[in-house]
């Protein structure tokens, strides 16, 4: 892979400098890698019958999709800038919505248009277009933020396989009449297949990470990012667990909120918010070495997780 990239993935040039350097010629598109091994491992394991299982790998290879032309544009044209975001959010939406109305023919008839908040029973929220428009941010959401912390070496990919386990047991949990109905979760037959595809993550993630760990050997790209933030809000929706999955994956959001306030707080008063966004990179500005931000966010990670998970016996 190395070879057919000649200099490897292009660093962009308003990141921190010392980017320019240690990054410069560590090869790009790992994220085929994830995805070779989670879809083979899906095939050989999960029931190849289940629709839930189709429609999420349509989810995640369709975003690795994306993510793949957008790398591949980089390094043919040896440039950071890839396809323009216009482009890239048009077939996000348009990608999203066929996603959605597989899951809205798919997911049980009562809660399929339904959201529901892990601290009420009940749904809060109800109707076709409030899920389309949800449902849509959730996926194109998920999938960008985790693009977005995709900066360091070995960052994305804890975080991403810790919210993927939490993942698991939650469709294991939801998909299992007894387990469902003694947490007062929303019994959804079926989703606990979805707890084999998440395993099979966690497997090509941890092939992954021998090679992402800094100093990185490999990059996963946008094809890796994109695929697997699409794979967490593909899930968290046939789960009907999307409000969980703001606080498991919160520090996903916390990387894209910091770009967004980033923007706004630039654009609408010339002034920055943070000495460079997204928030590592903020960090590495203050004088944190990489691998001390890497963990620390995997702690964040982590605790997360379980707040996350501590929701499940709230209602």
């Amino acid at each position: 892979m190395k070879l057919k990239q000649r200099e490897g993935q292009p660093i962009r040039s308003d990141g921190p400098p010392s980017h320019l350097i240690s990054k410069r010629g560590t090869p790009s598109m790992g994220g085929i890698l994830i995805l070779v091994a989670l879809v083979l491992s899906t095939v050989l394991w999960a029931d190849v019958f289940n629709n839930y299982i189709w429609i999420v790998l349509i989810s995640v290879l369709g975003f690795g999709l994306i993510g793949f032309v957008d790398d591949y544009k980089k390094i043919i044209e040896q440039s950071s800038s890839g396809i323009s975001w216009r482009k890239k959010i048009f077939f996000q939406i348009l990608l999203s919505l066929i996603i959605l109305y597989l899951f809205s023919v798919t997911l049980p008839q009562n809660i399929r248009f339904s959201i529901f908040s892990p601290f009420i029973d009940g749904p809060i929220l109800s109707g076709f277009l409030i899920f389309y428009i949800f449902s849509s941010c959730v996926l194109i959401g998920s999938s960008n933020a985790v693009n977005l912390t995709d900066g360091l070496d070995g960052l994305a990919i804890v975080p991403v396989m810790i919210a993927v386990a939490s993942f698991a047991l939650i469709a294991y949990l939801s998909g299992n009449i007894i387990f469902s109905q003694y947490l007062g979760l929303i019994h959804i037959p079926n989703t606990g297949e979805l707890a084999i595809l998440c395993c099979a993550l966690l497997g090509s993630g941890l092939g992954f990470l021998w090679f992402n760990a800094p100093p990185a050997m490999i990059f996963m790209g946008d094809t890796g990012s994109l695929s697997l933030g699409a794979l967490l809000g593909s899930v968290s929706i046939a789960t009907k667990h999307e409000l969980v999955l703001f606080i498991i994956g919160g520090l996903f959001v916390f990387e894209a909120l910091s770009v967004i306030i980033q923007v706004i707080s630039f654009r609408l008063f010339g002034r920055r918010i943070f000495m460079m966004a997204p928030l590592h990179h903020h960090f590495e500005q203050k004088g944190w070495s990489e691998p001390t931000i890497v963990i620390r966010f995997w702690i964040i990670a982590f605790i997360l997780a379980l707040i996350g998970l501590s929701t499940l016996k709230l209602r």
